[in-house]
């Protein structure tokens, strides 16, 4: 009997579907889909807003966290990706009003790294 096995999708194919959900903000449909059960995610040291997360399930909780402080959303941008074979990064632009920060507006580059057709990591700079 041959086992029948799945294709994975390249780092081309996980940037276009990120870059799909990402225009609709579909950010936790991205996580859902794509993370890897140990992803990182890492913000630039002593950042106000957030900061390093492992495994799956506490990276989600680190985004339903800054998503739950948000009070307004006054514009926001996702560039298209930017691939190379293990990588991808895109730009993105944020002016929210959030709790304990107030207005902020940030310019960032999000890197991402595949494999295995999973995202392992996600940096951000910013």
């Amino acid at each position: 009997m041959i086992k029948e096995q799945t294709a994975l999708l390249s780092t081309q194919q996980v940037a276009a579907r990120f870059h799909e959900l990402a225009q609709q903000e579909k950010w936790f449909d991205i996580q859902e889909e794509f993370f890897s059960e140990d992803v990182k995610s890492i913000d630039p040291p002593n950042s106000p807003y957030m900061g390093y997360a492992a495994g799956k399930e506490a990276v989600r909780q680190k985004g339903q966290a800054f998503v739950k402080g948000i009070e307004e959303v006054h514009h926001l941008y996702t560039g298209a990706p930017i691939v190379t074979a293990h990588h991808f990064a895109v730009v993105r632009e944020k002016d929210l009003t959030v709790k304990e920060h107030g207005r902020i507006q940030i310019k960032q580059i999000m890197l991402y790294e595949v494999r295995d057709g999973k995202i392992v990591s996600e940096q951000f700079f910013y």
